[in-house]
């Protein structure tokens, strides 16, 4: 290993299942990189909603990724495997990976490696890949999102919400969401949505009938579940889609399926930690080619709401699951 690598370093240690104060400070070895995969030196990793679902022993790595939390880094490339082509030592990336990205030092492949876009900083960087992988591969491959076509997105305000609201924007699509208070939907207009639902005192399913004149909306990108399943159905219009990509609420209710027929709808979904690395390569290579473009033209941004030190991850954590945060929660190794 290089004189510049240490032998150890500091990273989150989950030693149990918890509240966020099982998060701990711990040193360890540095990990090495396998056949295809970089050494990445981080200096900012996202805190993501999966995170806090591991945390709580309910989303357990795949099998050989790193126990450690974090699926998105960003910092600079310290040591390759030999195989790696199209990388350089010094490159600075951020990077998709399956976990440890909670560390001073993270492995990734390298496929899932993006350049940091011109004009952000290394703190920006880290706040895309999770947030940009999710949204392009459910809202624009399997979602089938199309110019002039309406989008509801619940949860506007969240990482996912606002990088959804601006990619959505940018290709031409009208834009609904809905959010839990006033100073969230000024950001969710700001950010390109048409209309914004307060879900604490409108009934989105209403709301969506006014605003369509009847037709409902052509997709919906749901991370709720629960009572919203059959709400959404209901405001989808015919040909529509409904992409579900996590459960705040349970994920087992029971539907009437005759208006899925009716109306002829899609009920998909997906995860993205489980995928293999030439899935996740491939949804990379088109966020290179068409939203990496955009984002350096500075039309979408990702939206940092706070940052944390690394031995504060159980704060990040706890400030999460208070769901007041607008935009993306970081932690910084630097």
């Amino acid at each position: 290993m290089s004189n510049e690598i240490p032998s150890e370093m500091n990273f989150i240690d989950l030693p149990e299942f918890g509240g966020p104060e099982v998060l701990v400070p711990a040193h360890g070895p540095v990990p090495r990189p396998g056949p295809d995969e970089v050494l990445i030196k981080v200096h900012a990793a996202g805190v993501n909603r999966p995170d806090v679902l591991q945390r709580k022993g309910g989303y357990n790595p795949p099998p050989g990724a790193s126990p450690v939390p974090g699926l998105e880094v960003s910092g600079t490339i310290v040591e390759m495997a030999p195989d790696v082509t199209g990388w350089k030592v010094g490159d600075p990336v951020c990077a998709l990976v399956s976990g440890g990205g909670y560390a001073e030092y993270c492995v990734a492949p390298a496929p899932q490696c993006l350049p940091v876009p011109k004009g952000l900083s290394l703190l920006e960087a880290g706040g895309l890949p999770e947030t940009y992988y999710t949204v392009w591969t459910n809202v624009f491959q399997r979602g089938r999102l199309k110019a002039g076509e309406t989008f509801l997105i619940h949860g506007g305000s969240s990482g996912i919400g606002t990088t959804a609201i601006q990619l959505a924007r940018e290709f031409g699509a009208r834009i609904f969401t809905t959010v839990g208070n006033a100073e969230k939907a000024i950001v969710c207009r700001d950010l390109g949505a048409e209309a914004v639902i307060n879900y604490h005192g409108e009934d989105f399913v209403e709301a969506i009938g006014e605003l369509t004149d009847g037709k409902g909306v052509d997709l919906i990108l749901d991370m709720v579940g629960g009572s919203y399943i059959e709400r959404n159905i209901a405001a989808l219009a015919v040909e529509g889609r409904l992409v579900q990509i996590a459960f705040q609420q349970p994920s087992k209710v029971e539907i009437d399926f005759l208006p899925m027929m009716l109306k002829r709808l899609t009920i998909t979904g997906s995860t993205l930690r489980p995928r293999t690395v030439a899935q996740k390569a491939e949804i990379a290579a088109e966020l290179r080619e068409k939203v990496w473009p955009l984002i350096e033209a500075g039309k979408v941004k990702p939206l940092i709401h706070k940052t944390f030190p690394l031995a504060q991850a159980a704060d990040a954590h706890a400030l999460m699951e208070t769901s007041t945060h607008i935009g993306k929660i970081m932690l910084t190794c630097e």
